[in-house]
Formats: C-alpha cells, sequence, structure tokens
C-alpha cells in the first residue's frame, strides 16, 4: 500500500509507445490543440462582448427586448456604482465595462472549485470533458439575445471545469526535475495564443459584418473542434492524479502537510495576491482599449475598412514573434549563470506592461477624443504589453506545477486563476471610469498600478524565492 503523499513517486511521464515530437511527449501538442480551439471559442466571443453590448444588447433591452436577467442584474450594478461614489444614471459604456468585468472574474473564479472537483471527485479528464460541453452550449446560446446571461453562466461553469485541468495535464507529462517543462508551457501558452490569433479575424469578423449571432456560432464550432481533438487524443495524455492513485492501490487518508509544502503554498497565494493588479491592467486589452479601438483608431487602408476587433489578434501575433526568442534569450542567460529568478521575471513583466500605458498617455494627449488616430498606437503599446505577460504568465503557469503538493495541484492551479478573477473583476471596475476620467488621467492610472505592482515583487524577491525554493 503506498500512502497518498508518495504519489509524486509516480507522476506520470510519456510511455514509451507514445514516442516524443521534438523533444517533447507527444501529449503535449493533443493538449497544445484542444486549448489552441478553446482558446479560439473563449477570445472569439470576448472580441464581441463589449462591442456587442454597447452597440445592441443594452438599447435593446432598455427599449423592451426580452433579456433574461438583465433587469435585477442591471439594478443591481446601477446600486453598487452609486455606493462607490459614481453619481447619476449609469452610462452604455459603464454598465458594459462592469458586465464584461464580472463575465471575465466569474470565468477565473470557477477553476478554483474546478480543481478541487477534479483533484477530489472527477479526476482531471473528465473534468476536461464536463467543462467543453458546456462552453459550448454556452457559446451557442449566445447566439439568441434573450439568453444572453444564461450563456455567459454557461461558459462560466463550463470554464471552471475545463482550464486548471487542461493546464495541470501539461505539467503531469513531465516527471519531477524534468528541465524541460518550463518549455513545455512556453509551446502550451503558444497554442492559446495562436487561437487567440485567429479568433478575431473569423469570429470578430462573422460577428461585425455578417451578424452577431454568426461570431458567437463560430465560437461554438472552435469549443466542439477543441473536445474531439481531445477525446481523439487520449491515448497519449497522461493518466490523472486520481487514476495514478487507483493503479497505486494508495488508501485514501489524511496527509499531513510539511512546513516545506506550506512555505510553498504560502509564496504561491502571495504572488496569486499581487498577480491581481498586473490582469487589472492587462484586461483592458478586451475592455477600454477596445473601445479605443473602436471609437479612436483609423482602420481603414487603401479603400479597405478593416473590423476594429482585428486589434484582438495584435496580443497573440505578438506572443509567436516572441515567445520563442525570449526563450531562447532565457536559455542563453541561464548557461552564464545570470537568469533572473522566477519572481523577479514576473516584477519585470508587472513594469513592462505599466510602461506599456505611457504610449497611451501620449496617443491620449495628441489623439482629440472626436477623431480617430493611428493605429501605431495600439500596436506599440500592444507589442510592450505582450512583452511584460510572456515575463509574467507562463512563468506563472509552470511555476505553480513546479512548487504544489501533488495531491492538491489541480487546486493550486484553480488559485492562480483564482487571481485573475479579482484581476479580471477591477478591469471592470476601471474600465467605468474610462468616460468619466479623462483619457491622459486613466492611463496614467494604469501606468501606476502596473509600474507600483512590479516594484512589489522585486522588494518581496528574496523570501518569496527562498519560500518556493528557488535562487534569487
Amino acid at each position: 500500500m503506498t500512502p497518498l503523499k508518495d504519489l509524486k513517486a509516480f507522476a506520470p511521464a510519456p510511455s514509451p509507445k507514445s514516442g516524443e515530437w521534438f523533444g517533447h511527449p507527444k501529449g503535449l501538442y493533443v493538449l497544445f490543440f484542444t486549448e489552441m480551439w478553446e482558446r479560439f471559442s473563449y477570445y472569439g466571443m470576448r472580441a464581441l462582448l463589449i462591442l456587442y453590448m454597447t452597440k445592441v444588447l443594452i438599447f435593446q433591452a432598455d427599449h423592451g427586448a426580452v433579456v433574461f436577467g438583465y433587469a435585477p442584474i442591471r439594478a443591481g450594478i446601477q446600486a453598487f456604482v452609486h455606493m462607490m461614489g459614481m453619481r447619476g444614471e449609469i452610462s452604455v459604456d459603464t454598465l458594459a465595462s462592469q458586465i464584461y468585468g464580472l463575465y471575465t472574474a466569474f470565468v477565473y473564479l470557477t477553476p478554483f472549485f474546478g480543481g478541487i472537483l477534479a483533484d477530489r471527485v472527477f479526476g482531471q479528464r473528465k473534468s476536461v470533458y464536463i467543462g467543453g460541453v458546456l462552453m459550448a452550449i454556452g457559446h451557442f446560446l449566445m447566439a439568441l439575445r434573450s439568453m444572453f446571461f444564461p450563456a455567459l453562466l454557461f461558459l462560466i461553469l463550463g470554464n471552471g471545469c475545463f482550464k486548471p485541468n487542461i493546464s495541470t495535464q501539461v505539467g503531469l507529462l513531465y516527471p519531477e526535475g524534468d528541465h524541460r517543462r518550463d518549455s513545455a508551457f512556453t509551446i502550451f501558452y503558444m497554442g492559446i495564443n495562436l487561437g487567440a490569433f485567429f479568433s478575431p479575424l473569423v469570429c470578430g469578423t462573422l460577428g461585425q459584418t455578417v451578424g452577431w449571432d454568426w461570431g458567437f456560432g463560430a465560437a461554438g464550432v472552435g469549443m466542439v473542434a477543441g473536445l474531439l481533438i481531445y477525446h481523439f487524443g487520449k491515448r497519449l495524455l497522461p493518466p490523472d492524479q486520481m487514476m495514478a492513485r487507483q493503479s497505486a492501490d494508495a488508501p485514501v487518508e489524511k496527509v499531513q502537510t510539511t512546513s516545506e509544502e506550506w512555505k510553498s503554498i504560502g509564496a504561491l497565494v502571495f504572488l496569486c495576491v499581487i498577480n491581481i493588479v498586473f490582469w487589472a491592467v492587462y484586461e483592458q486589452q478586451g475592455n477600454t482599449l477596445q473601445l479605443w479601438a473602436d471609437q479612436n483608431t483609423r482602420w481603414t487602408f487603401f479603400g479597405l475598412t478593416l473590423p476594429s476587433t482585428w486589434y484582438q489578434a495584435f496580443n497573440p501575433l505578438f506572443i509567436f514573434a516572441f515567445a520563442p526568442v525570449m526563450d531562447m534569450f532565457w536559455g542563453w542567460q541561464s548557461k552564464r549563470g545570470k537568469e533572473p529568478s522566477s519572481v523577479t521575471k514576473m516584477g519585470i513583466g508587472c513594469v513592462l506592461l505599466g510602461l506599456s500605458m505611457v504610449i497611451m498617455i501620449a496617443a491620449s494627449r495628441l489623439v482629440a477624443p472626436d477623431q480617430k488616430g493611428s493605429l501605431l498606437w495600439l500596436v506599440s503599446t500592444t507589442w510592450l504589453l505582450t512583452m511584460g505577460e510572456l515575463y509574467l504568465s507562463p512563468i506563472g503557469l509552470s511555476l505553480v506545477t513546479k512548487m504544489s503538493p501533488p495531491r492538491m495541484v489541480s487546486m493550486m492551479m484553480g488559485m492562480w486563476f483564482l487571481s485573475s478573477f479579482f484581476g479580471n473583476y477591477l478591469a471592470g471596475f476601471i474600465g467605468g471610469y474610462y468616460n468619466v476620467m479623462t483619457k491622459e488621467a486613466f492611463f496614467t492610472l494604469l501606468t501606476a498600478l502596473g509600474i507600483g505592482s512590479g516594484l512589489i515583487f522585486f522588494a518581496v524577491n528574496r523570501p518569496l524565492s527562498r519560500g518556493l525554493g528557488q535562487e534569487y
């Protein structure tokens, strides 16, 4: 009989028969394409969300169209913003920003509970299936205006089951100490952004030029494609933790968490708290920066007007271009003993994010409110923002799988996404001031938040790195 605390001894590694592609288990590429299509569906829907609400949904709902749940949600948001000091009737942009923030926040709250369910009840594989089916239903319901809020609920619940468990399986492909794990998460992260790149080009174009329901429906098709890839590639995936426990005939017993594990857990939780500010600024891409792209940016080239939702493709495009470069750069630093610790990298990411908003401060000064400016403002902002993301997000994902106790790895992955819950809601709340403050003041606030969170990372680098068992 093998005690539960020793499950790490059989952390699943790729079986010999599965083989490798390009130095990694084949299962990594199954997860790559599964996540690619899931992110296609998520970002395709997100590219349309704020525009759909500001241009269609709220106007029609305010004039009597049936949208289930709209009246109590509007009244609740109105009461909340009054409590926070924002007087008068809530504007369409502020209401849409609040709904956007609530949706994207809850998308990242439910993975915490989905991780617990996977660790204790369903296992990672079954959780992915449950989540994928729920999200597919949600995307197709988005095509029906009256079902807008029930659709969001399906998407929130489905993402909770899907998100932490697909990421956890990437880590489970590699035995403890395998140096390829960081590289695997960078590859996996590129899959996320491959889907994110094509989704606004497909879903955004269909939604803005053919019909909103076409764009949302295309997102649903993407989710189904991801589920099919996962199902037919499942033999290449590692057994999840529940399957490993059963195969080892391990008794279900309460295991005492060691002091070292508590240090790692505490350090990871603190990192998640600081990450909240990063995501609050970063998620303006789908909110206020998308409004800037639609209202203050020229999209006509050689007589052809492109949909403003194509802005959402900039960030993943830069990730394709620079993720391999950063991977090689960190490898070069590592060989010379100069690679920054994970905590330092995350601090650099926050500072770069804050600096990206300095460009938007300049844009807000030079582009009049009733005019449309150059696309280069958004291009340069998004490039710098993306460099900050590469320093923080894939590093954090890898860190969670390496430093979490194996019996609670899905729950800790959910904890990582929990920071995005608070960050995304904060993004929506801050976005509500986009048309209340001057644009210059608004982007100055974002700059201060990004750089300030980076300085906190630098200040706590030594104790956090020690808690994580890393060099600093």
